[in-house]
């Protein structure tokens, strides 16, 4: 009997980054991490910076850095609109390692023009999209 799978669907306002069936995913929740299998029950959650991880149906498993946005869950469907989304294997190191280097000057140089959320949120972007790539 073949295993169940639930179609997933990753989208960002730009995109599609990916629509397939897959056997579970796991989403970085805003009160922690979030797994589903097929036939979960209906739910929508705010996301985080943070990784999903999914099994696809064939083939390895991947990871997609995406910066906050929405997840929603029904009838064996799982979409997430993203804010920014990239799969880990699109990930390109060196941009990454750049957009870190840029905010850790930013934060470091404590300016009356700095923008610390925001130099923050850009850091933690950056160290997202790294972890995923690993």
């Amino acid at each position: 009997m073949a295993e169940k799978t639930q179609r997933l669907e990753i989208v960002t306002p730009e995109r599609k980054v990916f629509s397939g069936d897959v056997r579970f995913v796991v989403v970085p929740g805003v009160e922690g991490e979030l797994g589903f299998l097929p036939e979960h029950a209906p739910l929508v959650s705010a996301l985080k910076i943070g990784i999903i991880r999914v099994q696809p149906e064939e083939g390895k498993p991947f990871k997609v850095a995406v910066s906050g946005g929405f997840v929603e869950v029904r009838n064996s469907k799982v979409s997430v609109l993203a804010n920014t989304a990239e799969r880990d294997d699109q990930i390109d190191r060196e941009r990454a390692e750049e957009a870190k280097r840029r905010a850790e000057q930013r934060l470091a140089s404590k300016t009356s023009e700095l923008d610390v959320a925001r130099a923050e949120l850009a850091l933690k972007r950056a160290l997202n999209r790294l972890k995923a790539a690993e």
